[in-house]
């Protein structure tokens, strides 16, 4: 393994801190909480293990290709956040031992490239994206449901399978709205800006407006940021923090320069960087009181819904529905009963909990490409719990997940409807009114 040197003031932060480390007192409780270990029995792949090696390499062991391979099988769902009882905070410890992974080893060229390009070309900029979502809307228009109906994918291996889980493109995409304010219907309560996000401007554009949609109808004017952009999530979990310091201050400086009552996402995954921006930038003297002015603002969609007087105009949706916990909403978060309540706020709606709704789907922002055969795994297994309910629309509170679940509906399940939480009030609102 070849280091080298990254130059930068924050890079001695960018990595587990010994007082993290120290909090662990190696007592087990997160082992049946981890998805890796319930499926390996393997120590070294438990959050326990994963210490451990922390520790080591914190005391001068070298970083090893066991020790990456370990540390990039973990989900970073922090389920085993909630089960320890001595507080470690585990996706602050995993993230910093990528990003001290990522500045002392040295990719191959073909590695580089492609990381290059993905997360400093492609996530960050609306052209790229609309550019790849037009190229994946003319292929799902004329050939995905040859390659999946007719069973080719499977002929495919790896390649098949990633193409189960590739993002809809759903246009007109979702850029054209961004620098646009939304009016409140009826009284305004409320002024809010909404994130849209990076992938989800292409892929989930619906989604994204179907947000606008319910926060208008909860007195909320909407406006949607002109310069915000990548809320860096991924390049958190991919260790590549210094360009998720730049996208934090960017997303920061476009929102700190209006007045709001919250800032809102719909993106579970998304929301949990975007309240920790203050952690990210707690070294940075120009922004750390910003990020920490930034992070107090930020709400989940569903949490922010839940707490304010709910419009209940709606008709009733005649459906059953089971609820999957989005780590990082039920994890990284803490905000669990806020989806149920919007739920059950629906009349006529079913609701049927699952067995182990917070155990993790695989998704993990792009965890399911580049550990697909676990990510495969753990999906099945949570089919299982999800199929057990028998009912017919999973409803959840992250992108990534709707991806991973419709994918399991189609292969493990019984292709049931895969739905975020914000889409099936905006069904029951839009029937309120017609």
């Amino acid at each position: 393994m070849v280091y080298s040197t990254v130059a930068g003031s924050f890079v001695t932060f960018d990595r587990p801190q010994q007082a993290d480390l120290d909090r662990c007192v190696h007592c087990g409780l997160c082992l049946n909480a981890c998805p890796t270990y319930r499926e390996l029995g393997v120590e070294m792949d438990s959050p326990r293990g994963r210490i451990y090696q922390m520790v080591q390499v914190a005391a001068g062991a070298p970083i090893s290709p066991s020790y990456i391979e370990h540390i990039g099988l973990c989900l970073a769902c922090r389920a085993c956040e909630t089960a320890c009882p001595s507080g470690v905070q585990y996706g602050r410890l995993v993230e910093a031992a990528r990003a001290e992974i990522e500045n002392r080893t040295q990719r191959g060229p073909l590695g580089r490239a492609l990381r290059r390009f993905v997360f400093e070309k492609l996530l960050q900029s609306p052209a790229w994206m609309t550019t790849a979502g037009t190229a994946a809307y003319l292929y799902q228009a004329s050939l995905q449901t040859i390659v999946r109906g007719s069973g080719l994918w499977k002929l495919l291996g790896r390649l098949g399978r990633l193409e189960q889980l590739s993002p809809p493109a759903e246009p007109p995409f979702f850029f054209d709205k961004m620098g646009k304010t939304f009016p409140a219907e009826g009284e305004r309560r409320y002024r809010v800006a909404f994130l849209a996000g990076c992938i989800a401007n292409v892929s989930f554009a619906r989604l994204n407006e179907a947000t606008v949609r319910v926060l208008q109808k909860n007195g909320c004017e909407v406006v949607v940021p002109a310069g915000q952009g990548c809320c860096g999530a991924l390049h958190m979990h991919a260790g590549i923090r210094t360009e998720a310091r730049k996208l934090a201050r960017r997303n920061i400086d476009a929102v700190l320069a209006d007045s709001f009552d919250a800032v809102i996402t719909n993106a579970a995954g998304c929301g949990s960087t975007l309240k920790e921006y203050r952690e990210l930038l707690e070294h940075d003297p120009e922004y750390a009181e910003k990020a920490r002015q930034f992070s107090a603002l930020m709400k989940d969609v569903n949490e922010f819904l839940a707490s304010i007087e709910l419009n209940r105009e709606m008709r009733p949706l005649e459906m059953t529905v089971t609820y999957q916990d989005s780590c990082h909403l039920a994890h990284g978060q803490k905000v669990r009963v806020p989806p149920r309540r919007l739920l059950a706020a629906v009349p006529g709606l079913e609701f049927r909990e699952m067995p182990l709704s917070d155990l993790c789907c695989g998704s993990a922002g792009i965890y399911n490409v580049v550990e697909n055969e676990m990510a495969m795994a753990v999906l099945e297994r949570k089919m299982q719990h999800i199929n057990s309910t028998g009912a017919a629309v999973i409803a959840t509170a992250n992108p990534g997940c709707m991806l991973q679940l419709d994918a399991g509906a189609r292969l493990y399940g019984h292709n049931q409807r895969v739905m975020h939480v914000v889409e099936i009030l905006d069904e029951a609102y839009r029937r309120g009114t017609t």
